[in-house]
């Protein structure tokens, strides 16, 4: 069967004659296809009915109409007139229609060089087959070619770029259905494509899907879109794992709940929702975490995808403040601390109905499993009812502001989950080896568990396949020489290539912190230390220098490098343990590629990690 994106039980609304055509796509054709639904194409957002892809195949675009032989009254190569129960119309040939959307998706994927022919021959053209066609569900061949003479279906609708009911029923032969596609191409060409090849096709088609890249303005009508574009395609490309897209694609309306590890694309999911959202709606968009640091991150990873006009993102409290604010709420009294009583101050405006309700078309709750049951019933009342779109991110391996999983059942916060959660097993994040490093360390502290549907289960990670260098583990007599070791690893990383940005030091105190980022100053290193909400506010994941923060902040972010450094300041209180050993699994797990763990003193930890190291 092919991967069909969105999954076919999750499209709402499709023609009888599509449905019978995505029906037919999905039973007889194999795995190896991937299969789009009426998914709006580049910059221009066209919407071909269905695209096909294969790798050895190429690519194709399919335009399907629900006509009847008895109501085509004329067709020409560019229009054709039709009766509707609303009278005689003229629209465009389906054909020109399907033209129109593969020339458009072709000259943008011939700026690839990766995606074109190397023979200085066709030099420019690109290097796999694609076509176009027309399927007619309610159209039998007899009857099509009853109407219209051969000589003149050449020059309309050529036979070879239509199928017909017929040739596309129930018992049809998947061979002949198959070739009946592929007669749709002018030519066919000998060598695969490779998974980047699809990748940068996917990239270059679907904007929404990249990581670590701008969209480009998807929302820029189609006339400013006319002038060809001048972004560059950079050598390697990153977008979403097609399970990942298939699951963000596939996400109807509702309350929707994801359990999923760390590195398997929450967030990636997340942006996407706001994409499609910030689409459809007038109302704002509310993103929010616990997490300052995850905020700042957040902002411009909405900002990269052209939408921050459309998507507010805020920490939590940092939202509450600014609830009490705009509607002139004055905070609660007490001796409990001022944050605390900012939320209960919201709760109780809300109540008395000075700070409104429904404000939002749609709330995004990343890190969730970071917040209060109290919490998540005030932010479920900012939804409008009328499109009651709530997308609840959780990782319950994460959980480090809370002794153990979530307390309370999902729906108690009026989170209706039921039959709407989906749960993420395989990570991207990390390599195969950090991945098994760090869970192989905290394992005992995670152990994995099942759940109903209306309370949070803890996940145990699948490494998706990716490997990487192991893990190193490097201990010192003083915290000079761990600092003067870091700082000698940043240079050198910095020297073969690497960004100051890409790497990041993840402290277990602030007082480390600190030092180690004097020591950077004192070499030169620029960086940046996260301690005061200022600091952590104004990150910018885009500016050239390392990071410094706790581990604490490193929840949500990534890094191609991280430094877990200072291991030794953890005491051997067996009562903390638990929370330590989540702790430095969330910092180990922020690394993607490359992982060194230092210490200037031995304990517990340190033991534990030095042994991994060495059997590793």
């Amino acid at each position: 069967m092919a991967k069909f994106l969105p999954t076919l039980t999750t499209i709402p609304r499709m023609t009888t004659g599509e449905r019978r055509v995505a029906q037919r796509l999905d039973s007889l054709l194999e795995d190896d296809y991937i299969v789009w639904y009426d998914i709006p194409l580049g910059q221009k957002r066209r919407y071909p009915d269905f695209i096909v892809l294969h790798p050895a195949r190429g690519l194709l675009f399919l335009e399907v109409k629900d006509w009847k032989i008895e109501t085509l009254r004329s067709i020409t190569p560019d229009s054709v007139e039709i009766d509707t129960p609303q009278g005689r119309k003229t629209v465009s040939n389906p054909l020109a229609q399907a033209r129109q959307c593969a020339f458009s998706a072709i000259n943008q994927l011939q700026r690839d060089p990766q995606l074109t022919q190397r023979d200085e021959r066709y030099r420019g053209k690109l290097c796999f087959p694609y076509g176009f066609g027309v399927v007619f569900p309610n159209i039998t061949r007899l009857q099509w070619n009853n109407a219209i003479a051969e000589a003149d279906q050449e020059l309309v609708l050529p036979s070879h770029l239509v199928i017909c009911k017929d040739e596309m029923a129930p018992s049809t032969d998947p061979e002949a259905f198959q070739e009946r596609l592929w007669n749709m191409f002018n030519y066919q060409f000998g060598e695969k494509l490779s998974l980047p090849q699809l990748d940068r096709i996917r990239w270059q088609l679907f904007p929404e899907v990249r990581i670590d890249a701008p969209t480009g303005d998807l929302f820029a009508d189609e006339e400013s879109s006319e002038t060809p574009s001048t972004e560059v395609v950079p050598d390697i490309v990153r977008v979403m794992d097609l399970h990942q897209e298939q699951l963000a694609r596939s996400m109807g309306d509702g309350h929707r709940v994801i359990h999923g590890v760390a590195g398997s694309g929450k967030t990636l999911i997340l942006g996407y929702r706001c994409l499609h959202l910030a689409q459809a709606t007038t109302k704002p968009i509310l993103v929010l975490c616990f997490n300052i640091t995850l905020a700042a991150r957040l902002r411009c990873f909405i900002a990269e995808k052209g939408i921050a006009d459309k998507v507010q993102v805020h920490h939590f409290h940092e939202w509450c403040g600014l609830q009490l604010k705009t509607y002139h709420v004055s905070l609660l009294p007490g001796n409990r601390p001022a944050y605390e009583r900012q939320v209960e101050s919201v709760m109780d405006a809300v109540d008395r109905e000075q700070i409104p309700r429904a404000q939002y078309a749609a709330v995004m709750i990343d890190e969730g499993h970071d917040f209060e049951r109290e919490w998540l019933k005030l932010v479920v009342q900012m939804i409008d009812p009328d499109t009651n779109s709530l997308l609840l991110l959780y990782d319950d391996a994460q959980s480090i502001y809370r002794k153990g999983s979530l307390s309370f059942p999902l729906s108690a916060a009026g989170v209706q989950a039921r039959g709407r959660t989906t749960i993420l097993k395989l990570n991207y994040r990390n390599t195969r080896e950090i991945l098994t490093f760090a869970y192989d360390f905290a394992r005992d502290f995670l152990e994995a568990h099942d759940t109903d549907e209306d309370h949070v289960p803890l996940i145990a990670p699948e490494v998706a396949g990716v490997s990487g260098p192991p893990p190193a583990f490097r201990d010192f007599d003083s915290d000079q020489q761990e600092s003067r070791y870091l700082v000698h690893c940043i240079k050198a990383w910095q020297q073969q290539g690497s960004t100051l940005n890409s790497m990041a030091v993840v402290y277990t105190n602030n007082a480390q912190g600190l030092h180690f980022h004097k020591a950077f100053q004192k070499a030169g290193i620029p960086s940046r230390c996260l301690q005061n909400a200022a600091d952590k506010r104004a990150y910018n994941p885009d500016a050239n220098e390392v990071v410094l923060l706790s581990r604490q902040s490193s929840k949500g972010l990534e890094f191609d490098t991280v430094l877990l450094s200072g291991l030794g300041a953890l005491s051997n209180d067996e009562t903390q343990q638990a929370q330590e050993a989540r702790l430095l699994y969330v910092g180990m797990t922020r690394a993607r590629r490359r992982l060194l763990v230092t210490s200037s003193q031995e304990n517990w930890y340190t033991k534990r990690l030095k042994e991994l190291a060495t059997a590793g």
